[in-house]
């Protein structure tokens, strides 16, 4: 899975703003736990919250359900921020190194530029191009609009998830294999999710039903988060359906 380019990065944004009508969106981030037989001595550290073996695939997702990133092989008991902060890809987000595009207007505002985001939910930990949900706490109807739109949009990792596992159900259970042989079938297994998804198609509405356990991320600085809330309120921003999506 080679690094996007500037001009790939923008394709992505673009197929997000039209399936998931939200703005400046590269990626949508999660973490999902991979069943495994416990390793020779490895005490608890494969040990996960849910109480099995595991190891944690950290995914980035297109709005097309396609892996862009993936990270495999990290302990069960590890806290998904923790995974983040080691991945690879969030050492290049956090030092710049992803060849995002320069900031963007918002679609019917003429200022301030807003950075390309990935989005995420509320269990990692942020830095400068990431978003999640504002706390559920004293929502507001504004803030209240700005998590469905974004929920609508992090679904995306969660869908790719949910059909990665149904095709290829050895990750149902716990997989039978040596841990360093796990990990290379996971791998194996998300490059042929690629390959089958590209050429099978797709299609985004047939995909809102996928459930999966939720994980977690943290917020990128407020204002900016605000000024995307605001536009989704906006004659411009806004989708004919919010309000009534909101009340469900």
């Amino acid at each position: 899975m080679s690094q996007p380019t500037t001009a790939e990065w923008m394709d992505i944004a673009d197929v997000f703003m039209q399936t998931c009508h939200f703005p400046n969106c590269v990626g949508a981030i999660d973490g999902k736990h991979i069943r495994v037989l416990k390793p020779t001595r490895s005490g608890s550290r494969f040990y996960n919250y849910e109480k099995y073996f595991s190891v944690v695939l950290l995914a980035v997702s297109d709005a097309n359900y396609c892996f862009r990133y993936i990270d495999v092989g990290r302990y069960g008991s590890s806290s998904d921020s923790a995974v983040f902060a080691h991945s690879l890809f969030g050492r290049l987000l956090s030092s710049n190194s992803l060849e995002l595009p320069a900031p963007q207007i918002l679609p019917g505002t003429t200022y301030p530029a807003m950075p390309y985001v990935f989005v995420a939910d509320e269990a990692f930990a942020l830095g400068g191009n990431m978003f999640r949900p504002f706390s559920s706490r004293g929502l507001t109807t504004e803030r209240r609009v700005f998590k469905y739109r974004l929920t609508r949009a992090r679904r995306v990792v969660e869908c790719a998830f949910g059909n990665l596992a149904n095709k290829w159900r050895f990750l149902h259970s716990p997989i039978p294999l040596k841990i360093d042989t796990a990990i290379k079938a996971v791998k194996a297994a998300c490059v042929l999710h690629n390959f089958v998804w590209q050429r099978d198609g797709f299609n985004f509405e047939d995909t809102l039903s996928h459930t999966l356990g939720p994980t977690q991320f943290t917020v990128v600085r407020a204002h900016v988060r605000d000024h995307f809330a605001r536009n989704f309120m906006s004659p411009e921003g806004e989708l004919p359906w919010q309000m009534e999506a909101i009340e469900m």
